[in-house]
């Protein structure tokens, strides 16, 4: 699990059949978990869980694009995080 300024963030990782068989599936998550270990620690916030999950595109996806995805996509959730009336993340 990464770690941030101590706090352990937990993150699941799913793959659907509609990614492929189970090679494929493994390959996406693993995919997936290498990314998430790269960008977690720099940019997840501590208390929150986190659960990414493969699409098609994670199988062929050049490695820089996923970091790129993965650090769009936790950017939009904690901004929707903090819009959250009585969140004061």
């Amino acid at each position: 699990m990464p770690e941030r300024n101590g706090h352990l963030l937990r993150v699941g990782f799913t793959a659907s059949r509609k990614i492929g068989g189970a090679v494929e599936r493994n390959r996406a998550k693993r995919r997936l978990r290498a990314a998430a270990q790269a960008v977690l620690p720099l940019y997840g916030l501590p208390g929150n869980d986190y659960v990414l999950v493969a699409r098609r595109e994670t199988l062929t996806r050049p490695f820089d694009g996923l970091i790129g995805d993965l650090k769009s996509a936790l950017a939009a959730a904690h901004a929707k995080l903090r819009s959250q009336p009585g969140d004061n993340r």
